[in-house]
């Protein structure tokens, strides 16, 4: 199948992905005066009094807006808010199916972090949680910062903690098959955006201790001169070895290479100068860093990908539906790191050692065990760690 044409035939017959139904029935004078006027102002007043109420009396406590400005759609990059709409819709549908969450696309037309914040700020009193979705960096990280500090809902940008959250799970089982250990392998990342910044960060905490950034101009070094602030927060945490030069550079004795860049910009040799029982994570999409077959053919040991043709599939689907799920049910105030290990740990757990193969590390996307246990590990955390209302 030709999937980006049969898409776009699809998506003129669907005329978009979702709906807005109806969950109580209005065909009776009893039925109306209880959902609407007169009836409807008791909750109205109720909320007045003690506002924590419209998590217990709206549809609030399980609806969470999906936020772009259309700045890095895919690997489609700026292609505005209107284009992003089928992406934002899809992610919408997929929050309904793998994780029951109410969610509603929201394309916001500035690329202004005050004007996108403030209106975030705005529009929270409707919502349980906030996603935040193909948000160019640097701009997202100060988005998200800020949010984060202003509101008592849970605010998580999927791009950044999603990949990094289910990256992780992926090396956890990865790691088990070659027999190495979190804390002896060394960790190439091309690609200092959003996700590879927020991956670097969180496989740190995670109990990676070696991990280099390269972007498009070559390996991140504390020191060097550079207009991007979140590049110079990462390089003051990563490359402990002070590592110069490029891309290939790097992946001489690396143990794990992580792509999430552009298509086509490792090659054969470079896979083969990693080190015995290489890892190769390669998540750009359409087209990968390398094939998953040339990957393999080189030398690597694994190869997971972004692509559900493939095996191995690093796909935030196993994140996002599951981990609003629990902090929607937990009615957490944030979401925070404790939460976000416990999701990476529950994603990993699903694969059994016994069942555990070079093609098989992660659940499926369509897993339902694996949104469950997400679920029920990010609640857990949440009310264990105190981040949730009292």
């Amino acid at each position: 199948m030709n999937y980006r044409e049969e898409s776009l035939k699809k998506h003129a017959e669907w005329k978009g992905k979702i709906e807005v139904v109806s969950r109580v029935e209005v065909d009776s004078r009893e039925k109306l005066s209880l959902a609407y006027t007169p009836g409807v102002a008791e909750p109205c007043l109720a909320i007045r009094d003690d506002p924590e109420q419209s998590f217990r009396l709206t549809r609030r406590w399980n609806t969470v807006p999906v936020i772009t400005d259309g700045t890095a759609i895919l690997g489609l990059g700026d292609i505005g808010p209107e284009a992003g709409m089928p992406v934002m819709e899809g992610k919408c549908a997929l929050f309904k199916a793998f994780g029951d969450v109410d969610a509603v696309p929201l394309c916001i037309r500035s690329k202004d972090v005050d004007e996108i914040v403030r209106t975030v700020e705005l529009l929270a009193g409707s919502f349980g949680g906030i996603n935040l979705e193909d948000i160019a960096a640097p701009r997202c990280f100060e988005i998200e910062r800020r949010l984060k500090e202003d509101l008592d809902i849970p605010v998580f940008h999927d791009d950044q903690h999603g990949t990094a959250i289910v990256l992780a799970a992926a090396l956890t089982n990865a790691l088990k098959l070659v027999g190495k250990k979190a804390e002896d392998v060394n960790v190439v990342i091309n690609g200092a955006g959003a996700a590879g910044i927020a991956i670097a960060k969180f496989l740190l905490g995670y109990g990676v201790k070696d991990v280099v950034l390269c972007d498009k101009y070559g390996l991140l070094c504390e020191g060097e001169e550079t207009d991007n602030p979140a590049h110079r927060e990462i390089a003051a945490m990563t490359n402990r070895r002070l590592l110069k030069g490029k891309l290939a550079d790097a992946m001489k004795g690396a143990d794990v290479f992580v792509g999430v860049s552009v298509a086509n910009c490792v090659t054969k040799e470079m896979v083969r100068s990693m080190a015995d029982g290489a890892i190769v994570f390669t998540m750009a999409n359409p087209v990968p860093e390398i094939s998953r077959e040339d990957a393999l053919e080189a030398g690597a040991a694994i190869v997971g990908t972004g692509s559900s043709e493939k095996p191995n599939q690093i796909n935030n689907v196993l994140v996002f539906p599951g981990l609003f799920r629990g902090a929607l049910d937990a009615r957490a105030t944030t979401v925070n790191r404790e939460m976000m290990l416990a999701a990476s740990r529950a994603i990993a757990s699903c694969v059994k050692d016994d069942e555990l193969s070079r093609d098989y590390i992660l659940p499926y996307a369509y897993d339902r065990r694996a949104h469950d246990a997400v679920a029920r590990a990010v609640a857990e955390a949440a009310r264990a760690t105190g981040a949730v209302r009292k």
